[in-house]
C-alpha cells in the first residue's frame, strides 16, 4: 500500500491520512527558552538512564520548577538503580518529553540532561507540595527527583 494511503494509527495501515499528509515537512531545532515553555504546563514524559539492566526508559510525571525538572516517581526500580552511594554524587540521566500528532505528522520532542538528584528530606520536596505529581496508583509511596539540566535539546516539525 503507498505511504499516502496509509493510516499510521492503525495497525494494518487501511485507512486513508489525514488531508495534506504528503506535504513537505521541515525540521526546525528549538532554542532552550522555547524548550522550557513547551514543558513548563508539565505532563508525563520518560526518565532514560543506564540501570543495572540496561538501557532503560520509564514513564515519569514531570514539572518545571525553579529551572529544573521535578520528575514524581512511583517504581522501586528509581530508587534502586539511581543512587550512585557517593554523597553529593548524582546519575546523570535524560529526561525526553513530547507532543506528536502522527496523523499530520507534526509535533516536538525535548531532550534535557542532567544529574539525578533524589529529594529524600521535607525541606527538599517543600516547594513541589502542591505540583501534582503523586503517583497514579494507590497504595504506592512516590519519589521525586530533580534533573538539573546540563544540556536542552529541542525539535519541531511541521509543515513547510
Amino acid at each position: 500500500m503507498p505511504d499516502d494511503e496509509a493510516d499510521l494509527s492503525s495497525s494494518s495501515g487501511s485507512a486513508s491520512p489525514d488531508a495534506g499528509v504528503n506535504a513537505r515537512r521541515v525540521v526546525a531545532r528549538l532554542g532552550e527558552d522555547e524548550c522550557l515553555q513547551l514543558l513548563a504546563d508539565g505532563g508525563v514524559g520518560r526518565l532514560v538512564f543506564t540501570s543495572r539492566y540496561g538501557p532503560t526508559a520509564l514513564p515519569v510525571t514531570y514539572k518545571i520548577d525553579a529551572g529544573s525538572l521535578v520528575l514524581g516517581t512511583w517504581d522501586p526500580v528509581f530508587d534502586e538503580d539511581l543512587r550512585t552511594g557517593i554523597a553529593h554524587a548524582d546519575y546523570q540521566v535524560a529526561v525526553e518529553a513530547d507532543q506528536i500528532d502522527p496523523q499530520a505528522r507534526e509535533g516536538w520532542t525535548v531532550l534535557v540532561r542532567g544529574a539525578a538528584h533524589h529529594l529524600d528530606t521535607e525541606a527538599e520536596r517543600a516547594s513541589i507540595a502542591d505540583a501534582g505529581l503523586e503517583p497514579w496508583v494507590d497504595d504506592v509511596s512516590a519519589h521525586f527527583i530533580r534533573v538539573s539540566p546540563t544540556s536542552i535539546f529541542g525539535i519541531r516539525t511541521r509543515r513547510a
